[in-house]
């Protein structure tokens, strides 16, 4: 029979996760995460596979402790506050980053997924996700009558993702409130029927 394994996965997981993000995939050697982990070489290949495993399921773990768990909090909300607080939230993330680690998956998207292709897959698919996740509260919006009809909802949402990517790597480099609190109240603003309204009067 099986021994069952000794150690908390989730806490293993946490730990590997800090240790990629901090140091990107390629400069995190397996020492490191033997070090952050507190786990033997053999006990994490024979646990987790090799290091490429153990950072997609790092990267997963992130995704689904961070970027789901946001979404599952805030499309309870209202359509526009819902984006709005997603936004908001991003913001706030960003300048609370002193060390300037930025967003595990966009470090992912631009390190790890154009020399990997199942990686390029894994990401496309979390942006998916998030693209999703706008395009239904854009939708809804539009039904309730709170977000502007001028512009198809799947082009509104391809928008916030774009805003959403950039604010997370210009906050690497200018994490300035007022820079990126414009960027997503502008990104808002667009949202808006009457501004939309107004704009077509002209």
């Amino acid at each position: 029979m099986a021994r069952p394994r000794e150690f908390d996965e989730r806490a293993v997981l946490d730990a590997a996760v800090q240790c990629f993000w901090n140091h990107g995939y390629e400069a995190t050697s397996v020492r490191d995460l033997i070090d952050c982990t507190g786990m033997t070489a053999a006990s994490l290949y024979n646990a987790f596979g090799d290091k490429r495993a153990l950072y997609e399921k790092a990267l997963d773990r992130y995704v689904e402790a961070s970027i789901a768990d946001r979404i599952a909090r805030v499309e309870k909300l209202a359509p526009r506050e819902a984006v709005a607080a997603f936004l908001a939230e991003i913001v706030k993330r960003s300048l609370a980053d002193r060390e300037r680690k930025g967003c595990m998956l966009v470090n992912a998207a631009l390190d790890v997924a154009p020399h990997d292709a199942d990686f390029q897959n894994i990401v496309a698919g979390v942006l998916a996700r998030i693209e999703a996740f706008f395009c239904k509260c854009i939708e809804d919006g539009q039904a309730d009558g709170t977000i502007t009809r001028s512009l198809a909802a799947k082009d509104l949402a391809a928008h916030l993702l774009g805003v959403l990517m950039g604010v997370r790597v210009l906050a690497r480099v200018r994490p300035e409130p007022a820079l990126l609190q414009s960027i997503v109240a502008t990104a808002l603003a667009a949202l808006d029927p009457r501004g939309s309204e107004s704009r077509a009067g002209r």
